[in-house]
């Protein structure tokens, strides 16, 4: 096996060029360059370097990532019986990913390799702009570029914006976080004399000059002025609230005593959902991620658990439980994507029987939401009625046997067939499609409806509400219903 040699050339001008990059790339036997496309290339040559390129790589692959493993697999093969230097833009180890491949494979294979330190991009490019990147500085590769992991108030650094293909698509990614207007600096040959060239215009405007874009080409983006990460202004709210001299009140909550209020703003978000009041369910879902952030901060202060784990939880969670999207399956339908969602959640929570699966639905649910979640699994394997007239039949024979309970005067008999009637009424309610939960909700908020129109009809009639006017209140309780429906 020979031994491989990686070296940095640079951004472009020759004097970022080391003496180490100098003498590795004149000296050397076999000099592979990743692309002749280097401004520092002519110098290096009438410094004696003779090279290969890999430029053809590009011409004959679809895709750089097709273009990059075509390139190590080529030097792997070269390794077998020789020694290579083989050269990039930049430096090695910076938006190099040829060089991270080359460099796992020498590991793998137990094969001698070195890195000769080259100035980056990056130092060229704050040269360029002046910029001092001691108060955050976000680096990112268009190639490989990930818009969900920004911090807009950050400055940022986009690397290889090769042409005004990569421009458009860094744009369209971009136009989701800044506004058209943010204003935006294209560098163009950062550090190389005659060369150099420094575009500032709007994010709208980035990709309509083709001439700005080439090997050589980075973005930088300001930061939002006054822009504040406010998932961490609130957790950061919470410690403090939790701290020795906080809030009495927050210091004294634990998870137990926590719960209900987290379901008591589950059913806020619920009610303004209802009402399709916006603003009052940016509210609401605000007061439901207040609960996760105080049960997250009690978890931290006892060495358990922190936000970011809970975070990181959830998303790995969706991945495994969306293959068809993030892996190799397929489903077409709303109703494929829910059998393989329940066949991964049953894995996941080891239900090897959908007795099990059943036991699984949590009982802190409300009782009508889990019946129909309960009955659901029975569904899927053929347990079920064939339609909601069938079931509704049942209904009928449970409200016989519930008057039979009552005749008999047997309390706990009672009880029994009330649960029968309820759960038989909440499946009708699944066959038809309906969440019985947000029915019944809905039947509540109607007999409210009504009952403050017997109230008041009440009052105007000089008639107090009781047993002794139960006649009367009927019948205002009639004309609700007329008002209700007309």
């Amino acid at each position: 096996m020979g031994k491989l040699t990686i070296v940095g050339m640079g951004p472009g001008g020759e004097t970022h060029l080391t003496m180490a990059a100098i003498a590795a790339l004149t000296t050397g036997e076999k000099v592979y360059l990743r692309t002749s496309e280097h401004p520092t290339v002519p110098y290096l040559q009438s410094q004696g370097m003779v090279f290969e390129s890999f430029d053809d790589c590009y011409e004959t692959a679809a895709t750089f990532e097709e273009t990059y493993e075509k390139i190590v697999k080529i030097i792997a093969e070269k390794l077998k019986t020789e020694s290579i230097t083989y050269a990039v833009p930049g430096n090695a180890h910076v938006a190099e990913k040829t060089v991270s491949m080359l460099i796992d494979y020498c590991c793998r294979q137990s094969i001698v390799y070195e890195v000769i330190h080259g100035t980056s991009f990056l130092d060229a490019m704050i040269t360029a702009l002046e910029l001092d990147p001691v108060k955050g500085l976000q680096i990112q590769d268009a190639l490989t570029f990930a818009p969900e992991t920004l911090y807009i108030g950050q400055d940022l650094i986009v690397l290889q914006i090769f042409d005004q293909k990569v421009a458009s698509e860094v744009k369209i990614k971009l136009a989701d976080y800044y506004e058209d207007e943010h204003e935006i600096v294209v560098v163009c040959a950062a550090g190389v004399p005659g060369q150099e060239r420094i575009e500032r215009m709007p994010l709208y405007a980035m990709d309509r000059d083709d001439s700005l874009y080439t090997h050589l080409t980075s973005l930088y983006i300001p930061g939002v002025i006054g822009e504040v990460n406010h998932i961490a202004r609130l957790i950061r709210v919470m410690r403090e609230l939790r701290s020795e001299d906080g809030c009495p009140w927050d210091r004294e909550q634990t998870h137990e005593s926590l719960t209900k209020y987290l379901i008591e703003e589950a059913y806020e978000v619920k009610h303004a959902v209802e009402h399709e009041d916006d603003q009052a369910v940016v509210d609401e879902l605000g007061d439901v991620l207040l609960q996760i952030v105080f049960h997250t901060t009690i978890a931290e202060e006892e060495g358990y658990y922190r936000f970011e784990d809970v975070v990181k939880a959830v998303c790995d969670k969706m991945i495994r439980r969306h293959p068809h999207v993030f892996g190799n399956e397929t489903a077409e339908t709303s109703e494929a994507v829910l059998v393989n969602w329940q066949a991964i959640k049953n894995k996941e929570k080891q239900a090897t029987t959908q007795t099990h699966a059943m036991s699984n639905v949590s009982f802190s649910m409300p009782s009508l939401m889990r019946s129909q979640k309960i009955q659901k699994l029975a569904s899927a394997v053929g347990f079920d009625w064939q339609d909601a007239m069938k079931a509704f039949e049942k209904v009928k024979e449970e409200v016989a046997e519930l008057e039979n309970a009552i005749l008999e005067g047997d309390h706990r008999h009672q009880m029994e067939e009330i649960g029968d009637l309820m759960m038989i009424v909440a499946n009708v309610g699944r066959l038809l499609k309906i969440d019985t939960e947000l029915a019944l909700n809905e039947a509540n908020e109607k007999f409210i409806r009504r009952f403050n129109f017997v109230e008041d009809a009440m009052k105007v009639e000089n008639q107090p509400l009781s047993y002794d006017n139960l006649e009367l209140m009927e019948q205002f309780w009639q004309e609700a219903k007329k008002w209700e429906n007309s």
